[in-house]
């Protein structure tokens, strides 16, 4: 069906099976199952999975399937998929580890017969050089190897990401970076959740890849800017040289491992491969992305009603 001019992509109608949602007790799995119960999706239909299943019990109480699926425990996957299931794999939590983990996933929804599975990886996962696209990369070639059919939904950056930073620079009225005139096209975790929940439930997306990210490309000095419209107080951003940003995160206490990934994190920003903006997210769920201030100011509730 086309994705451009409904405003909510209608139910498939040639599927018949089940919408299974990994890292359902997490925050973008959750969020895909509220999207789906959102979308009229009868919550019969609907199995939402994660490791710790006690996290599941209101979903179970709206009507929604809970099963207990852990990534690394083959038998707990085989024991939850279907023959004709759509199955929703979001990306695992451990780096370094998702690899092995996706593959048992992958593995088991093509002994299950699932229809199809639907992906969260990164942004141009398969060419790009960012720090976290490899072991999407890996996956992507896996899951092209499995024979069964998908959607990848290569999601960009997400504005909850800067939330401890916010935190931090409300404290010291400042923070610092090496991103130079990066940008980055950020969009909420609901805006990506709305997505996959979309894909899920819409026919004619095999073999489709989704690039993923906000409408709007900001730059530091713009977070600056919602940081200080969040907080109410005037926030500014400094701007540093790799070198000088990792004697700074030194300093401040960090691990090496942290350290690396902040800095390389910034350097893929500052070459741009976070400022993508393409329009592919607000087509696929009908209505624009959140704007970086919104999005940080949920975040930000979020937060502190959480702690």
């Amino acid at each position: 069906m086309s994705l451009d001019t409904a405003d909510a992509p209608a139910e498939s109608t040639t599927a018949t099976g089940r919408l299974v949602v990994t890292g359902a007790s997490g925050q973008l799995g959750r969020g895909v199952v509220d999207a789906l119960l959102a979308r009229g999706v009868d919550a019969g239909r609907i199995l939402a999975t994660g490791r710790r299943t006690e996290a599941l019990a209101d979903l179970a109480a709206k009507g929604v399937a809970t099963a207990h699926v852990d990534f690394a425990d083959p038998s707990t996957i085989d024991a939850a998929l279907k023959t004709g299931d759509t199955l929703l794999l979001v990306s695992g939590s451990e780096v370094g580890n998702r690899v092995p983990q996706h593959r048992n996933v992958i593995d088991a929804a093509a002994r299950a017969g699932v229809a199809r599975i639907v992906y969260t990886s990164a942004p141009k996962a398969t060419t790009s050089t960012l720090i976290l696209a490899p072991e999407h990369k890996a996956t992507e070639e896996l899951l092209a190897a499995s024979g069964v059919p998908t959607t990848i939904l290569r999601n960009g950056w997400y504005t909850e990401n800067y939330v401890g930073a916010y935190q931090q620079a409300v404290e010291a009225g400042s923070f610092i970076g090496s991103v130079g005139d990066g940008l980055v096209s950020s969009a909420s975790r609901a805006d990506y959740a709305e997505a996959a929940a979309v894909a899920l439930i819409t026919d004619g997306l095999e073999g489709r890849v989704f690039e993923l990210s906000g409408d709007v490309a900001w730059s530091h000095d713009d977070l600056a800017a919602a940081f200080s419209e969040v907080a109410g107080t005037e926030i500014t951003y400094r701007d540093l040289s790799s070198e000088e940003h990792t004697a700074a995160l030194e300093a401040a206490g960090l691990d090496a491992g942290t350290v690396g990934f902040v800095v390389g994190l910034d350097a893929n920003t500052r070459e741009g491969l976070l400022g993508v903006v393409n329009g592919e997210l607000a087509e696929l769920i009908g209505r624009p992305t959140t704007p970086l201030v919104d999005g940080l100011r949920a975040a930000v509730g979020a937060s502190v009603a959480a702690a």
